[in-house]
């Protein structure tokens, strides 16, 4: 199954959750897309919940369905609460911390920053969005990169670098401190109805 490339709007009001984390998608029209506007009364079944959490978190963080499977499998192997390791795991991806560290405005624009060859883990290129890093490494730009216009606005916006993160604003290099807790995660999943999804 392919990334979703479409409105990312469009798929925030279907699932009521700001995907881009700006939150703008939801203030003009904070219900979802379709000609009967904020009248649609639809009873959501369990399965119907389970499937539409899952889908909030893989749009998030802009996973294919394979990748999110492998990686909901690899936290199930993992000692610890299998959704809160999942939480951790995805928050850890790469592209994530770009976004975190403010580098970026979305995880779309981090993946991208990624992809071409932007970022730096301990000084070397990697170019793989699904990278994981461990605590201690340090991510930056490279030089050149630093004066990229999506760069410079998203710094200009962005005054919150969560407490696991630690940023040195002039040299734009963060470091991942340690894994995050499940309280400075997304607090609009419920992860449980991911397990419960792919417990079936």
């Amino acid at each position: 199954m392919a990334r979703y490339t479409g409105s990312v709007w469009k798929k925030s009001r279907r699932l009521g959750i700001s995907l881009t984390g700006t939150g703008k998608e939801l203030d003009k029209r904070p219900y979802a897309p379709g000609q009967h506007g904020p009248n649609q009364r639809k009873k959501i079944t369990e399965y119907g919940l389970q499937m539409q959490e899952k889908q909030k978190l893989r749009f998030m963080y802009g996973l294919t369905e394979r990748q999110f499977r492998n990686l909901f499998n690899l936290a199930g192997k993992m000692k610890g609460i299998h959704g809160e390791n999942f939480m951790i795991l995805l928050d850890s991806r790469l592209d994530n911390i770009v976004y975190r560290l403010g580098l970026a405005r979305t995880r779309r624009q981090a993946r991208q920053l990624v992809n071409h060859g932007h970022v730096l883990v301990d000084g070397s290129r990697v170019d793989i969005p699904s990278y994981r890093l461990k605590p201690g490494q340090a991510v930056s730009l490279r030089e050149k990169s630093k004066n990229l216009d999506i760069v410079k606005e998203a710094i200009e916006v962005n005054n919150f670098i969560p407490e696991y993160l630690t940023f040195d604003a002039d040299k734009m290099e963060g470091t991942l401190v340690r894994f995050p807790e499940r309280s400075e995660l997304p607090a609009e999943i419920n992860e449980a109805l991911i397990v419960e999804f792919y417990s079936r």
